[in-house]
Order: C-alpha cells, then sequence, then structure tokens
C-alpha cells in the first residue's frame, strides 16, 4: 500500500489513441487560419526552407486561404453537432470502438492539427492510469506527410512527460484483407442503390508532391497497390476503375494523373456516368464532400457528364469498426486479452 502522503496515481489501463488529420474549430476564416498556420507549417507536409516558405505563408496565403476554405466548409459543416464532419466520425468511431472493445481498454480520439490535440488527449490517457498506449494514425496507405507526422507530435508530447507510458504505433493497413473487403463491400452496396451503371469508377487518393515520392516516400505505392486489389476484389479491369490524385496545391508537379482532368476528359470521350471512390480516408471529409462531392461532380457535368455519385467514406459503419477493431486488437496483442 502506499502511504498516505504519497501522491495519487491511476495506473494499470491500456490506452488506444485514433488519430486523424485535423480539422478547423469554426467554419470561417478565423477558425480556419490557426488551423491552416499549424498544418502548413508542419515541416513533414512543406518541405521547403522556412525561410522562404514562412514569409510566403504568413504574408499571402494565411491572409488568402482561410476565406476560400472556410467556404468550403461552411458547405458541408455538420449543424447539429457544431462539427466538421471528419471530427465527427472520428469521435463516434473512437465510442463505437470503446463498446467494441470493452473495458480493457480505454479508446479516445485526436487530431493531428486543431482540437482535441494529440498532446492533450495522450496526457489524458496517462492521468486516467493508461500505462500502456497504441496510438492509430488512421490513414490506410503510410505517407510522411501523414502518418509519420502524427507519430514524430506523438514523441515530442512524450518528451514532456517524467513517467513516460509503454508506447506502440500502427502500421499502415493499404493492403489488409479486411480493409479491401471492407472498401469492396462499400462500393458494391452504393452501386446496387443506383439506378444507372457507373461507365467508370474513380478511384481517387489524396495528392502528394512528385518530389516526395522520388524522395523514397512510399504513399504512391500503397495507393496503387490498394487500387489494384480493390479492382481484383470488384472483378474490374484498369479502364473500368482508375487510378488518380486530387487535391494538389502550388505550382509543383504532382502525383499524377490528376482526379480533376481524369474526370474532365472521361466526360469529353463519352463516359457519361462514373462514381468516385476514395480509399484514402477512412472518414469523409473537406476534400471528399466539397472537393469530390461538390466541385469535381460540377466540372464532370459541365464537362458534358450525365450521372456522377461518390461513395461514402467506410465513417462509422459497421464494417469500419469491425476493421478498426481487428486493427486495434492486433496491435493491441499481448495487453489486453
Amino acid at each position: 500500500m502506499l502511504p498516505n502522503s504519497h501522491p495519487h496515481i491511476a495506473f494499470g489501463k491500456t490506452g488506444l489513441l485514433l488519430v486523424n488529420l485535423g480539422t478547423p474549430v469554426t467554419p470561417d476564416a478565423k477558425g480556419l487560419r490557426p488551423y491552416l498556420k499549424q498544418f502548413l507549417s508542419d515541416r513533414r507536409v512543406i518541405e521547403a526552407s522556412p525561410l522562404i516558405w514562412q514569409p510566403l505563408l504568413r504574408g499571402i496565403i494565411l491572409n488568402t486561404r482561410p476565406r476560400k476554405s472556410a467556404k468550403a466548409y461552411a458547405k458541408i459543416w455538420r449543424q447539429e453537432s457544431n462539427e466538421s464532419p471528419l471530427r465527427y466520425y472520428t469521435r463516434v468511431q473512437a465510442e463505437k470502438l470503446q463498446a467494441e472493445l470493452g473495458e480493457s481498454v480505454v479508446v479516445d480520439y485526436a487530431m493531428r492539427y486543431g482540437k482535441p490535440s494529440i498532446d492533450e488527449k495522450l496526457a489524458s490517457l496517462k492521468a486516467a492510469g493508461c500505462e500502456r498506449i497504441s496510438v492509430m494514425a488512421l490513414y490506410p496507405q503510410y505517407s510522411a506527410t501523414t502518418s509519420a507526422s502524427v507519430y514524430d507530435e506523438v514523441f515530442r508530447s512524450l518528451l514532456k512527460m517524467r513517467w513516460q507510458p509503454a508506447l506502440r504505433t500502427a502500421a499502415p493497413w493499404h493492403d489488409h484483407a479486411a480493409y479491401i473487403d471492407a472498401l469492396a463491400q462499400s462500393v458494391r452496396a452504393h452501386l446496387d442503390q443506383l439506378d444507372w451503371t457507373p461507365d467508370v469508377v474513380v478511384a481517387s487518393f489524396h495528392g502528394l508532391p512528385q518530389s516526395y515520392f522520388e524522395k523514397g516516400d512510399p504513399y504512391h505505392c500503397h495507393c496503387a497497390k490498394t487500387a489494384r486489389l480493390l479492382r481484383e476484389k470488384l472483378g474490374m479491369d484498369e479502364n473500368q476503375l482508375k487510378l488518380t490524385f486530387q487535391s494538389r496545391f502550388g505550382p509543383t508537379q504532382w502525383l499524377q494523373p490528376y482526379t480533376d482532368k481524369t474526370v474532365v476528359e472521361l466526360a469529353e470521350n463519352g463516359a457519361k456516368k462514373i462514381a468516385v471512390v476514395t480509399p484514402g480516408f477512412i472518414s469523409d471529409c473537406v476534400e471528399t464532400l466539397e472537393e469530390i462531392g461538390i466541385e469535381l461532380q460540377k466540372d464532370f457535368h459541365q464537362a458534358g457528364g450525365t450521372h456522377f455519385t461518390t461513395v461514402p467514406c467506410l465513417n462509422d459503419t459497421q464494417d469500419s469498426i469491425d476493421l478498426l477493431a481487428l486493427l486495434a486488437r492486433k496491435d493491441l496483442s499481448g495487453w489486453i486479452d
């Protein structure tokens, strides 16, 4: 027994922290500016010298982009809970995963950029008695700009702790059979609800500068493998399911083919009906709901397309929770029954 004078210490628990990219607190320029500042100041995301990049970021980008981004967020903001779709789905995933895993583990969630932060959530889990914590970056395909950035921030948080918990980080699951099965099931279920058949399915992944790939980032390879396995699972060929990359930023060359240009070319060349699936996102967000669901659909119709649909991300469906539970149990092996 501890002496009466000993400070209270919680111990004996295991934690699981789900981490996604991030979100502004409010869908306006005031909410977007600190979020974009944190995001675009990450050296994993922007590898240019801060001496060159920071004056550009602070002098031009943060004075123009927040208003533009705020308009996009305003279109898809969840008014009933006053949060972005990404935060909503990540929060609900954590809640449902807690119910699935039971009392043997404490499940929580954080955002790499914005709130709730990795720092505060790790501190909270430690204070709750979690001596062992597994951190799962919610990116199926690994990239230094995403997964590595999450784990960088986790390790920075540990630097502040006098008594650190044991820590595990999750491996990417871009080719995991359960992930491919869940993706394929989501595509089939969505297409079965339509009264038309798409000429082409476009698998759109978030883009990455080509130079990052050339320096050794495996992201492109992971995306290509996910697309190939999904294509095989659906019984499609490369003409029926096309791999593309979206969300490019700045004047440099990014991974190709580009989603927006591909979709316009499809419409112009006679593919009037398309479906877009976004396998790199486990939760719907501004990139899937606004960039693809609204803006890309508009481009497609303007180019002559007639039918356009987006396959929802796995979100908080039972297939999603089953997948996350399977991955979590593997990472927590030996720590929980």
